[in-house]
């Protein structure tokens, strides 16, 4: 069985984009297409200055629309910027009987999504190099594209999610006991103590996990409160199962020779701070910047951290892929 159900029939091209939540630029096209096992997702395009083109993969539970300033800067900088609703999630398809519940059985799926947002004929007609920066689970999903050989010229990851905070369970324990879930029909349902409810809707400013600007707090809860359908909840049994398999297959094996750039918040409690340290070290052509007080969404920040996040990676884009 699927862990999605693809909605029926051709993909129409346009696919809508929400203008009235974004603290950004409307993409160039927005546009429905097809994975290769029929799940139909949502991309978008931001063209640039013909410098090359990022491919911005976000994290969990995320969506386009909330990426309107990364891809602003960026494309500020010169580059088209290329984004997608992964599976599950955003507008893509999702799992009809429990929408609101991330789910996947493994995470090779999202290379088919990935592989589907690089193949669209306008993405894939972009000049110049192409650059990946990815965040949180976008980093779990890019550091595999690297690992099957994706032609990246440099890749930035953001709170990558190379391990997760488990909360002291061990992840084994954590592993095998989502297995014997799986095993008797309950990988769909969500996680011990998990809700469909949105992080954003049931956490207020204090105490959450995500950035300690509470202007930018209040700017993403205002996103998902006005358009609910791009919100979601906890994942699934399913999804953590396939989490813990891939991020501990992730850490062993031989990394990347692609230029890298990692950024970690020092207040980080989502991913796994060793996780990150460990495979950033392992990693021959990379740098690790820590950032003292950021927690889990770096680029949304204080502006003061904001500042040192994207100073970082100005500098290490124009070393590995000069302008002109």
């Amino acid at each position: 069985m699927r862990p999605l159900a693809p909605s029926p029939g051709p993909a129409p091209a346009r696919a809508p984009w929400h203008a009235d939540i974004v603290a950004g630029p409307a993409p160039d096209l927005c546009t429905w297409v097809r994975a290769a096992d029929g799940v139909r997702l949502r991309v978008v395009l931001w063209r640039g200055g013909g410098r090359g083109l990022v491919a911005l993969l976000q994290g969990r539970a995320e969506f386009v629309e909330k990426y309107g300033p990364t891809a602003q800067r960026l494309t500020a900088m010169g580059f088209s910027v290329a984004a997608l609703d992964w599976r599950g999630q955003g507008l893509s398809d999702r799992n009809r009987r429990r929408p609101m519940i991330g789910h996947v059985r493994r995470f090779l799926d999202y290379q088919t999504d990935l592989a589907a947002l690089l193949a669209q004929p306008a993405v894939a007609a972009e000049p110049g190099p192409r650059v990946m920066l990815a965040h949180s689970m976008g980093g779990c999903i890019g550091l595999r594209a690297l690992l099957q050989g994706l032609p990246a010229a440099a890749a930035v990851f953001s709170a990558p999610m190379w391990g997760i905070r488990m909360g002291g369970a061990p992840d084994a324990l954590v592993r095998a006991t989502a297995a014997v879930c799986c095993r008797f029909g309950l990988g769909r349902m969500a996680i011990p103590g998990g809700t469909p409810r949105p992080y954003l809707m049931s956490q207020g400013f204090e105490g959450n996990v995500l950035t300690s600007d509470p202007e930018e707090y209040t700017r993403l809860l205002a996103q998902v409160a006005k358009v609910p359908e791009l919100g979601l909840g906890d994942p699934s049994i399913g999804w953590l199962r396939a989490a813990l398999i891939e991020t501990a297959a992730l850490r062993a094996a031989p990394q990347p020779e692609t230029p890298i750039l990692t950024i970690l918040g020092g207040a980080e409690v989502v991913v796994s701070p060793w996780a990150v340290r460990t495979v950033s070290a392992r990693q021959k052509n990379a740098e690790l910047l820590e950032l003292p007080g950021a927690r889990h969404e770096v680029m949304i920040e204080t502006p003061a951290l904001q500042a040192r996040a994207w100073a970082a990676i100005g500098d290490f884009l124009d070393r590995v892929t000069p302008p002109g």
